[in-house]
């Protein structure tokens, strides 16, 4: 049997591949889709979260805690990418199944069985992410930027309804997929690509390669961004380190 299933999965053709792909595309939309539709009904209490962190903050300085809607279609368009964003966090754990069901086709049938195990662990990882900068990093760097003092007193932060939202949007989903790391890790240790050893003498330059990363998929062009995503990425690839432990 297990023969049969290597010998069907050398005979796959790229446009077997393509397919494959399609579907699995297709079949993750769907998930997203009802997920977008579930949460539009939820999306003024997913707004009221996203705002909490510069609300609350800003209004520690003795300012007016405002954000400002400048044009007619705005508060409408980021209630629906509000509502697309938490149905992505939502729908995670179907996504992840899909796209390592993908990955499993060009694996061997003992490999495929990894799959049961790191999709659930993968949209975990993911929401842990998205919620630790949502609840945990967010707050400290509005935080920052709102407390900084250029030397000039008639400077005042304003910032718009779209613009916050999509920053914590690019944020949240940038966190979830850096989270990724441990399970990229222990995935190409099970595979053979690289060993624990090698994990381990390549410290210093994955600790440059991750601080790389963090400056490029940020955002926002600043070091506090890139030092937040930075340093759990470094720890999330010391834990894969450590699960890739026989």
């Amino acid at each position: 049997m297990v023969e049969k299933k290597q010998q069907n999965l050398v005979e796959m053709s790229f446009g077997d591949h393509l397919e494959e792909l399609r579907a699995r595309i297709i079949l993750a939309l769907v998930g997203i889709g009802l997920g977008l539709t579930i949460c539009m009904f939820f999306s003024g209490f997913f707004l009221s979260l996203l705002a909490k962190p510069y609300l609350g903050l800003h209004g520690q300085t003795g300012s007016p805690a405002m954000l400002q809607a400048i044009t007619l279609s705005e508060k409408f368009l980021v209630y629906m990418k509000t509502a697309l964003l938490f149905s992505i966090v939502i729908s995670s754990p179907w996504v992840f199944y899909q796209l390592w069901k993908f990955i499993s086709a060009g694996l061997y049938p003992h490999e495929r069985r990894l799959v049961y195990i790191i999709s659930p662990v993968c949209a975990v990882l993911f929401i842990i992410g998205a919620l630790f900068f949502l609840f945990v990093i967010a707050p400290v760097m509005i935080r920052f930027f709102i407390s900084f003092d250029v030397g000039i007193e008639s400077v005042r932060t304003q910032v718009t309804l779209s613009s916050y939202v999509n920053f914590m949007f690019s944020m949240m989903l940038v966190f979830g997929l850096c989270f990724q790391m441990p399970v990229a890790i222990f995935a190409l240790n099970r595979i053979g690509i690289v060993s624990v050893e090698a994990l381990r003498k390549s410290r210093k330059y994955a600790l440059l390669a991750i601080f790389i990363i963090a400056a490029v998929v940020t955002p926002s062009a600043d070091v506090i961004s890139q030092v937040a995503l930075a340093i759990p990425m470094y720890i999330l690839y010391e834990l894969g380190i450590l699960f890739c432990r026989p």
